[in-house]
């Protein structure tokens, strides 16, 4: 009598996420008239204070860690390519970050993943089997808060004060990432 197979569950269970903007999340955004900007260059870059202790949490806690990033100066010409990607290898090489998926879009392209679009969302979703109902969006900006939200996550946004639009929906907001980790943390166990 054969004996009855063994499902490798590991790799069919979903797993969870933390999905996080990168300019004014992860690394200091550059301020002009009110607005955040990315560093113009590499030697910008400046990661914000309890973003590390903050990541290693998370990543202890089981979520994988993808930053969902708009760049679209690449788009508009006013940066190069080569230096949103230099800037993602730095980011990555330093922090315990899973991916870093990067829109080089501007609106009127209307692209599926330029945020407040999920399509980010979806697509590292698809990469990695999580389970969004599991997972958080932290973010900056509204588009990130509107992105997540489109995508089934639960939202916490760092509110800056930006001079812009802000999040249309009640959303719990913070002043840093650290604590935004211990928000999830919390909601976690």
């Amino acid at each position: 009598m054969p004996l009855p197979l063994k499902l490798d569950k590991s790799n069919h269970e979903k797993k969870k996420a933390v999905f996080l903007d990168r300019d004014g999340v992860i690394n200091k955004a550059v301020i002009r008239n009110g607005l955040p900007y990315p560093p113009a260059r590499l030697e910008e870059v400046e990661v914000l204070p309890g973003v590390v202790e903050a990541l290693l949490q998370l990543k202890g806690a089981g979520y994988l860690l993808i930053v969902i990033t708009n760049q679209p100066d690449v788009a508009r010409g006013s940066m190069e390519r080569e230096t949103v990607e230099l800037i993602n290898c730095w980011l990555m090489g330093r922090l315990p970050l899973d991916e870093i998926r990067t829109c080089y879009h501007d609106d009127g392209d209307k692209c599926h993943c330029r945020k407040p679009k999920p399509g980010g969302i979806f697509d590292a979703t698809q990469t990695h089997s999580i389970d969004l109902s599991e997972s958080f969006m932290v973010g900056d900006r509204w588009r990130d808060i509107a992105a997540g939200e489109a995508a089934g996550c639960r939202c916490i946004f760092i509110d800056y004060g930006y001079a812009e639009q802000q999040p249309e929906n009640s959303v719990e907001s913070v002043g840093s990432l650290f604590q935004a980790a211990q928000i999830i943390l919390k909601k976690d166990k």
